[in-house]
């Protein structure tokens, strides 16, 4: 069977690894000098507690080359199919350190290593996706085939009460306009291309859930969708309710902004994330 690697800012839980057979591949948080390895010894609630309380600045590090031949290395002694699926290169080095540790393999193992060109639950929903296909008995060249042709049906939308910590980690992209002015304002992003880029300016918290909520109605028929917070687990319920009747619970995933997404968008971002039917 295709083993399924992924990153951590997939934000797949480890619940939703076990039960996918996903290897999470952890990237990590450096709060001066104290490294971390995201949600592996930082739990999410204890990394939210600690950036709401540190007077530094968190930062984050991509998992090393080596650190992926080790996975793949591991895999290759009970698969001989890998697909790596990684947070978009425009983010992060992840995707250059998975080509290089695949390089470094030497055992007898076909990888495939795919730029997600998203992030969050919108690489999740293609991840997960992909470990179910795997589970059906799906072989590496049609898992690839398939990633790669939904990657453009793969949609996130996230809103935040700033774009500060963005700001901070230059991810902020396109984005940049919703800089000036954002006091009262709760702006929507998206990632296109790759890369974030500005969507709505909401005038408060309320008009920015309706807003997520009415981008998920606005499919016509979706494979699956994911629904995240941080440290707003009543913001999640109310997108869960409201969101019900739109995808069945079977596909229909929660998870929260893991530690390394979350030191570039900060605490308050819930999000929703569909893999559009084809």
């Amino acid at each position: 069977m295709v083993k399924v690697v992924t990153d951590s800012c997939s934000d797949i839980t480890p619940q939703l690894a076990r039960e996918f057979g996903i290897t999470v591949v952890p990237l990590y948080i450096q709060f001066g000098h104290q490294t971390y390895t995201d949600n592996v010894d930082l739990s999410t609630e204890e990394f939210y507690q600690k950036l709401r309380t540190s007077k530094i600045q968190p930062t984050t590090a991509t998992a090393s080359p080596a650190h992926f031949a080790t996975v793949f290395t591991r895999l290759a002694e009970e698969t001989k199919e890998i697909v790596a699926i990684s947070l978009s290169e425009k983010f992060s080095a992840i995707y250059a350190s998975a080509l290089q540790g695949k390089a470094m393999v030497k055992e007898d193992c076909r990888i495939e290593v795919i730029d997600s060109r998203a992030g969050a639950g919108a690489q999740m929903v293609l991840v997960i996706a992909a470990a179910k296909m795997a589970q059906s008995g799906a072989n590496l060249e049609q898992l690839a085939d398939w990633v790669r042709r939904a990657i453009p049906r793969a949609h996130i939308r996230m809103t935040f009460d700033t774009l500060e910590y963005l700001r901070r980690g230059g991810r902020v992209g396109k984005a940049q306009a919703f800089l000036g002015g954002l006091l009262k304002v709760n702006p929507v992003l998206g990632i296109k291309d790759g890369a974030a880029f500005p969507i709505a300016r909401c005038r408060n918290r309320g008009q920015a859930i309706d807003f997520l909520v009415d981008f998920v109605q606005g499919f016509g028929r979706i494979e699956a969708m994911v629904i995240e917070d941080a440290t707003t687990p009543e913001e999640l319920e109310l997108l869960a309710r409201r969101l019900k009747d739109v995808v069945p619970a079977e596909r229909t995933y929660h998870s929260k902004v893991s530690p390394v997404v979350g030191t570039h968008v900060g605490p308050h971002v819930p999000a929703v994330s569909v893999l559009e039917a084809e």
